[in-house]
């Protein structure tokens, strides 16, 4: 077996065995200095900055050994990594695992935990012979029916090259009205995005080899949410909810995308959503592209919106919360731990999540765009996918957007963030009233409207969403309703700053003694 697929063991049989029973609360932030090695620990090296030092040792599920040295530098990866359980199987073909977190400068320097394989009887020889001769039989039939498939589309191929020589080129599209022309990545394909798109250690979530078996330990409980994309699970993971957005094979550019930002970028804040990793799948015989993240029982903002009518306490919490994952996005983080810019460019209620404390975090980053400074790169997402039509700016809808500069996608996100505000604010009441939920534009378009629909509305007649009159005897939601339009004002460069949006809402809070907030 070779170095990397020892290497890869190790984590499987980690994670396959990850329970929340080792508490690591430990609120000391010192860095200490550790040994770190791969399966060969005769010359182990040394890796700086982390949080605790670990070693592992492990029996595969084909009696072979690994062993493993390292660091921790991530507060949310002590969860998952040091709260495990000892475990020594004692069944045919399961791994064993020990592994020991610790605090202090090559703490890690002492021995692995000593192992013993598990040697099988005959009885089970013979269970797992069977077992063997089963997967043997249905593998073959795969390759059957994968070489009959190959068969048909050659025959296809080439009845059309000889119809093609007969009656020439361009003829030969009457004879292909609606033809299946849509190609499937295949996995090798999808290896090669995960490979090269997931960092271990660089960005959020769980490392790279956890990750990848995250899809066999997951239970889908139930369906939350379907879209264009996809469809939303709660799943369960080790006794955990979490939230597994499935990704359509079309839409794998998406995928790709939210993996990429999430695995390379410095995303970890309190109102930006929760990334554990993201993996491929196969269920059915049919790939499926999983991203798995924190799960909020909550929902939408949308979704909160439409159940619930808010507090001037409510609404700014929410409102403020928001916009504070939105700076965090957009700004650039210098250092060997920063992070470029980010704009969202699809932000909408329905992209925003609400936590049981009644914040919101930042979700769906399918379309995002970086910018680093320092190399001048604007990086845009390589999609077909476009925003949401009925939040897309003016700018946007005439096609007249400069992609060149990227505080053009910046004041795009901020456009689309004076429409949350106003969704928002329609449901704060005052003297108990509050009017029903309405998405914006609701009185002028369609519920699905067309990018011409929009554009005339938005463009040609420059209308935005009316202003209730009760807001005007309101003091908060006056101050909001002149907020709001100078966030959705025609004139891009007109348009506040995330930066001086979240200043803004915080002193119309602090003048409303109904308002305590600890931001």
């Amino acid at each position: 077996m070779s170095q990397k697929s020892l290497s890869i063991n190790i984590f499987v049989i980690i994670t396959i065995f990850l329970s929340p029973s080792y508490a690591t609360t430990s609120k000391n932030s010192s860095r200490y200095l550790c040994y770190s090695c791969e399966a060969e620990c005769e010359k182990p090296a040394t890796c700086d900055n982390a949080l605790l030092c670990y070693t592992y040792s492990v029996i595969d599920v084909e009696g072979y050994y690994t062993f493993e040295k390292g660091c921790l530098n991530k507060k949310d990866l002590q969860y998952f990594m040091c709260k495990a359980k000892d475990v020594v199987s004692n069944k045919p073909n399961r791994p064993q695992y020990n592994g020991v977190c610790c605090q202090g400068d090559y703490c890690n320097n002492g021995s692995f935990p000593v192992l013993t394989p598990h040697v099988l009887s005959p009885e089970e020889s013979e269970t797992d012979e069977v077992t063997k001769n089963i997967i043997y039989g249905v593998s073959a039939i795969f390759a059957l029916c994968f070489i009959v498939g190959v068969s048909i589309i050659l025959m296809k191929y080439c009845r059309k090259r000889r119809l093609e020589s007969w009656i020439g080129h361009n003829d030969l599209e009457h004879f292909y009205h609606d033809d299946l022309r849509a190609t499937a990545a295949g996995d090798s394909t999808l290896k090669e995005i995960f490979e090269h798109s997931v960092t271990s250690g660089s960005g959020s979530g769980l490392p790279l080899l956890i990750q990848r078996t995250l899809a066999r330990q997951i239970t889908l409980a139930e369906c939350i949410g379907k879209g264009r994309y996809g469809e939303v699970w709660r799943g369960v993971w080790h006794g955990e909810s979490i939230a597994v957005k499935i990704f359509f094979s079309r839409d794998e550019a998406s995928w790709a995308r939210e993996t990429e930002i999430y695995s390379t970028m410095m995303l970890h804040h309190e109102n930006v959503l929760g990334y554990m990793g993201s993996d491929v799948t196969s269920i059915n015989s049919c790939t499926q592209l999983w991203l798995i993240t924190h799960y909020h029982e909550r929902g939408s903002l949308y979704d909160h919106l439409n159940a619930h009518i808010l507090t001037h306490q409510q609404m700014m919490v929410l409102v403020l919360s928001a916009a504070a994952g939105i700076v965090h996005l957009h700004t650039e983080m210098f250092g060997t731990e920063g992070k470029p810019a980010i704009a969202h460019r699809d932000l909408k209620t329905k992209n925003i999540l609400v936590k049981l404390n009644g914040t919101c975090v930042i979700a769906d980053f399918g379309l995002a765009v970086t910018h680093t400074r320092t190399t001048g790169t604007t990086n845009v997402a390589e999609n077909y996918r476009v925003g949401t039509k009925r939040y897309m700016a003016p700018e946007v809808l005439e096609e007249k957007i400069n992609t060149s500069v990227f505080e053009s996608y910046r004041r795009v996100d901020m456009y689309a963030f004076g429409l949350v505000l106003w969704e928002v604010c329609l449901r704060c009441a005052t003297g108990g009233v509050a009017e029903d939920y309405r998405p914006p534009f609701h009185d002028c378009v369609p519920s699905d409207p067309s990018f011409e629909d929009m554009r005339k509305v938005v463009c040609v007649d420059q209308q935005r969403p009316a202003i209730p009159n009760r807001w005007s005897s309101d003091v908060t939601l006056s101050a909001m309703s002149k907020l709001m339009k100078e966030c959705w004002h025609h004139n891009p460069s007109a348009r506040l700053t995330s930066l001086r949006v979240k200043k803004s809402l915080t002193k119309i809070a602090a003048a409303d003694p109904k308002i305590h907030l600890n931001y």
